[in-house]
């Protein structure tokens, strides 16, 4: 990756973990923890990787992305609003009657959005239908769904993924959000759903490992998912719960908790100076 295209993605990555931090605090609710550690998974599927164009959001040969972890909406929300799919002036208004960034992910009301999420596990098999539809129809899109690792406890996930890989599903890819906690602590102690790797490998997925807070790796991991043939990848993406606001890192409290105002103020402070 050249120097020109990895400072582009860094600086794209701070005005979404900051457009994250707007709508949640614009709202007094949400979820800032999981949204924050996508970010850059976000920055890199929206300004490198998928095939979109916010002036066409329904042209049926573009990618699809399906967040399957739907109440990490806000980081969803402002890497569509970073990519000109709305205006950044909508962020403010998250969760707010009448306005289209609701709590969860709408196909019907958001521009850009693909799928409608929320009921963890739902999410990955929609993607696995778009998958094979696209399969069926002769069409090169492909389909990307992001899944946390508390989710991984769903049963459906599972379904999901024997589904993925009896057809070959080889035009999915999985990204697996791994920050390790979830809204009642840690995963292993909750409902331990690890080894990740072990269990894609078992149910047929070319499982990838990446760093979801550095943009070659997840660059390598994306490459490695395209080239995969004939089965189903998962990118494996460790990552920190919070990641950019030092208060906020691996603090299982910030799950589903809002910033007050000295504190969304400490976060943007500490984001913009992260560059």
């Amino acid at each position: 990756m050249d120097n020109a295209k990895l400072q582009m993605l860094k600086e794209t990555a701070k005005n979404i973990r900051l457009g994250i931090l707007e709508g949640v605090h614009a709202a007094a609710s949400g979820h800032p923890g999981g949204s924050l550690s996508i970010a850059d998974i976000m920055t890199y599927l929206y300004f490198s990787e998928m095939n979109v164009n916010p002036a066409d959001p329904k042209n049926p040969d573009r990618d699809r992305l399906v967040l399957s972890k739907g109440h990490t909406a806000p980081a969803l929300y402002a890497a569509l609003a970073e990519k000109g799919f709305f205006s950044k002036d909508e962020l403010k208004n998250l969760r707010q009657v009448g306005s289209f960034l609701q709590g969860h992910p709408d196909m019907k009301g958001t521009p850009g959005v693909d799928m409608t999420t929320g009921s963890l596990g739902l999410g990955v098999s929609a993607a696995c239908g778009m998958a094979l539809a696209a399969k069926i129809d002769g069409k090169d899109y492909r389909t990307y769904a992001i899944l946390g690792d508390g989710e991984s406890q769903e049963g459906q996930v599972w379904e999901a993924a024997m589904f993925a890989a009896h057809y070959k599903l080889d035009n999915l890819c999985f990204i697996l959000d791994l920050n390790g906690l979830q809204i009642d602590g840690k995963i292993t102690e909750v409902m331990n759903p690890t080894p990740h790797d072990k269990k894609f490998e078992g149910f047929g997925f070319n499982v990838i490992l990446a760093n979801a807070h550095d943009f070659e790796s997840i660059e390598a991991a994306f490459a490695a998912a395209r080239a995969c043939k004939g089965k189903p990848s998962v990118i494996i993406a460790n990552s920190v719960k919070g990641k950019g606001v030092s208060f906020m890192e691996d603090q299982v409290g910030w799950h589903g908790s809002a910033p007050n105002d000295e504190q969304y103020e400490q976060a943007v402070a500490e984001i913009k100076a992260s560059l």
